[in-house]
Order: structure tokens, then sequence, then C-alpha cells
């Protein structure tokens, strides 16, 4: 039996994944989470084998996830599933160590398929990822801005990116206001944007967000 972690925002997805997972022999859901950090805190306690992973989660995305549990003590196999699967996104995702990735209009047969073989030991990544793949392999060079930033700073982007403000940076990372606002000077002075939207922007084609409110 492979115990499961389910970890998307969006309820209804959520739900009906893990109606979907727990039809299949052999698969347990053990936890459903909508929030990077609270997924954090259930694979550390509830140690599952398989972890269906959204990366636009708000907070702490996907990414972050995967980089956090990449020295983990036992780490799941990780099966990502997203509907943004730019090359920034997949570049990260790799490197951060997944067995699989499927995009969200898969058909229900390719989740099943991607779930026997993680469960099997191997690997799967969807056709549209595989080709994305390829083109890393063609220009394995081509990096981006994001790792010029701490962990931290990446956190805040995403934040701002989320139309928090300082004040509200501050009690969600439990800084001082003073210390958000630094780390926002920072980020400007990083990644050579001067506004809000620019940081925005770059968030977005980091693949940090996938609903960028600040360009509304």
């Amino acid at each position: 039996m492979k115990r499961v972690v389910v970890v998307e925002d969006q309820t209804i997805l959520r739900d009906l994944i893990c109606r979907l997972l727990e039809s299949y022999p052999g698969i347990e859901v053990v936890g459903a989470l909508a929030d990077g950090h609270e997924a954090l805190r259930e694979i550390n306690d509830k140690k599952p084998d398989i972890v269906v992973l959204d990366i636009m989660l708000p907070q702490l995305n996907g990414v972050e996830v995967l980089r956090q549990l990449k020295n983990a003590d036992r780490k799941p196999d990780i099966l990502v599933f997203s509907a943004f699967p730019s090359k920034n996104v997949v570049r990260k995702v790799l490197e951060a160590g997944i067995e699989g990735f499927i995009e969200k209009d898969a058909n229900l047969n390719e989740l099943e398929v991607a779930l026997e073989k993680i469960a099997a030991g191997q690997s799967y990544f969807g056709p549209r990822i595989v080709d994305i793949m390829r083109e890393i392999m063609i220009n394995p060079s081509q990096g981006d801005s994001l790792e010029e930033l701490t962990p931290r700073e990446r956190q805040v982007l995403q934040l701002i990116a989320e139309s928090c403000t300082s004040k509200e940076i501050a009690a969600k990372l439990d800084i001082s206001v003073k210390t958000a606002d630094t780390h926002r000077a920072n980020l400007m002075k990083k990644l050579g944007v001067h506004d809000v939207a620019g940081l925005t922007r770059q968030a977005l084609s980091f693949g940090l967000i996938d609903n960028p409110q600040q360009l509304n």
C-alpha cells in the first residue's frame, strides 16, 4: 500500500484528486493540503511514499517545498501536477529532484499511469514536459535571476506578487516591517525593476505565481 499526500490549493480539484486516488488499488491518501507550509509539516509528520504536488501554492510555492524536501531524511517520491509548465519551472523542479511531472489538462489515464510507474520505482513525464526537458538539454546554460535570490527573498517576492503589503509580509514571515521593506528594496535592485508591477512580472516568469493580481 502506497501512502499519498495531495497538495493542491483549489478545493474542488484537490477533493476530486483524492477521491480518484482512493479508487486506485494499492493507494491510500493520508493527507490533503492547500498550503506549502502546511504541506511540509504534514509530509514530515506522515512520511508518505508519494506526494502529488501543485507548483502554484499560496505563501510557499511548490518549488520552495521541493527545495526544503530535497535534504529530508526520508524524501518521498514527487509527482508534480501543474497547469503552468514553463521552462523555468521545469528546470527548477528537476534540479530539486522529482520522479514525475504531468499537466493539469492531462487525462485521468495519464495520472493513473504516472502513479503506477512512480509507485513501481520508475519515473513519468508527460509529452509536453518531455519537450521542455529537451529544450533545457539543448540550452543547459540558460539560467535566470532566481538563483541570485536567497530563500527568504524568494518568499518575499512571492508574497509581494500576491498583493501583500510590507505589514502583511512582516506578519506572515515573523519579521519587522523595516526588514520586509529592506527585502523589497533588495529585490528591486537584484532584479533590475523599479516597482511592484515589475516584481510581479518577475515572479510570474519564475513560475512563483500564476495569477498576477498586481497587473490587473
